[in-house]
């Protein structure tokens, strides 16, 4: 059965997260549904992260097995005719290796979050940016996502319902970026980078610097609160929508 390699972009706000549930609308459920629609059976796709409900994603990568040997620009044309009018889409697809696997060929996976401080409700980006009210000093979470950087235990940045093994993970990237708009708002992104990451992990992160920002917390109380490992020591947790699967890495891109 050839294996086919699926870049996905969805927006997460009607869906419960990637992973199928009974009775409920996800993304896998979605994209599974369409792919039964080309060929009539059960289909399980695996995925390169779970993304929880109301995160998107930009850059999401999933693989499923098919019997016929598809042409891939077919494939992806097909499943995107399926899926309508659900907001997924499948902006890429390659044909891969039989034993080429979403989750564990990834070498890292890249988030994206998106801030803005305006007094003005949003409009066009609601459901798309987490909103706040008073102005942020991005040096200083700077300095605060500096003090995360590295291999260490995290057990104050993961939700107390994680299930992984450990808490051990090793954080390459958390840089703070000032984006200019067209409104004059202050926008702040903040991109994560890392091999494998911990339920919430990057929602506490982003939650906690934000106290940093707003004059609330100092640099040095978020490697206080890291050294605590303690999830009470944690910020509070920031809302999902703001949050992006901005992209995953392999040794080699299937879609190039």
């Amino acid at each position: 059965m050839p294996r086919f390699a699926l870049k996905i972009e969805y927006d997460g706000a009607p869906f419960v997260g990637w992973q199928r549930q009974q009775a409920l609308t996800s993304v896998q459920g979605a994209i599974e549904a369409a792919l039964a629609k080309l060929e009539p059976r059960d289909h399980t796709i695996a995925a390169a992260g779970r993304t929880d409900a109301g995160v998107h994603a930009l850059g999401q990568v999933a693989h499923c097995d098919l019997v016929k040997d598809w042409n891939p620009f077919r494939l992806s044309e097909a499943l995107n005719y399926h899926l309508k009018p659900q907001p997924v889409s499948i902006v890429a697809c390659a044909q891969v290796a039989d034993d080429w696997h979403a989750r564990f060929s990834a070498l890292e996976r890249r988030y994206l979050f998106r801030l803005v401080s305006r007094r003005a409700p949003l409009v066009l980006e609601a459901g798309k940016v987490w909103q706040i009210s008073h102005g942020l000093d991005a040096e200083a979470m700077q300095a605060g996502a500096n003090r995360l950087l590295g291999y260490h235990d995290f057990t104050t940045f993961r939700s107390s319902i994680c299930q992984a093994d450990s808490p051990l993970r090793t954080l390459d990237e958390l840089r703070v970026e000032t984006v200019a708009r067209r409104d004059g708002a202050q926008e702040v992104n903040f991109h994560v980078r890392a091999r494998s990451f911990l339920h919430n992990q990057v929602r506490s992160f982003v939650g906690t610097l934000e106290r940093v920002g707003a004059g609330a917390w100092s640099p040095d109380d978020v490697a206080a609160a890291l050294e605590a490992r303690d999830r009470a020591a944690c910020g509070p947790v920031c809302p999902p929508h703001g949050l992006y699967l901005a992209g995953v890495t392999y040794s080699e891109d299937p879609f190039v």
